[in-house]
């Protein structure tokens, strides 16, 4: 997967790998690890290596799989040397519910939906969050945020539309 290119080299752009990948792989990592902190760790070191090796000239075929591998991979090591795991009893218990794309297609997923999420102004995002996220019921909302029962419905009819445009165009931009 990795190729030493001897003739012409184009630097890869490592701030648009970053805005693409990064969420969707610490989403990925945290289903192996459940800690955020650790999953944003492998993540950011899984990606100052890619960096280094794209300086030292070296070519990566398909960046995607190459930098899920390498944070499953990473996320293993660690696991392991934790001795939270078996590797081999953790690896064939955890083939049973998804598979590896499932996982790397459901981090696509959860990191298009929360940027989409993190797109609604503030306090339609703070009632979204507080009513799906939370699961706080409609009043509840509307007596924590000094609001009326009508306008946390708006705030959440607002955010469900937003959302899915948002979706719908991260979607169509990258799938076309």
């Amino acid at each position: 997967m990795i190729k030493s290119e001897s003739t012409k080299f184009e630097k890869i752009d490592l701030d648009s790998i970053f805005r693409k990948y990064y969420r969707p792989l610490c989403l990925y990592a945290l289903h192996y690890l459940h800690i955020a902190e650790d999953a944003e760790d492998i993540v950011q070191d899984c990606l100052t290596e890619f960096l280094e090796l794209s300086e030292k000239g070296r070519f990566v075929s398909d960046i995607k799989s190459y930098l899920f591998m390498m944070v499953r991979n990473r996320c293993f090591l660690i696991l392991k040397k934790e001795n939270i795991i078996d590797r081999d009893r953790f690896i064939s218990e955890f083939e049973g519910t998804l598979t590896d794309t499932e996982y790397k297609e459901q981090s696509f997923m959860e990191a298009r939906m929360w940027t989409a999420i993190n797109s609604l102004p503030d306090r339609c995002r703070e009632v979204f969050l507080l009513c799906k996220r939370d699961g706080l019921k409609y009043e509840e909302v509307a007596d924590r945020l000094g609001i009326s029962v009508n306008t946390v419905k708006n705030q959440i009819s607002k955010a469900l539309k937003s959302i899915k445009g948002e979706c719908r165009k991260i979607y169509f931009f990258f799938f076309g």
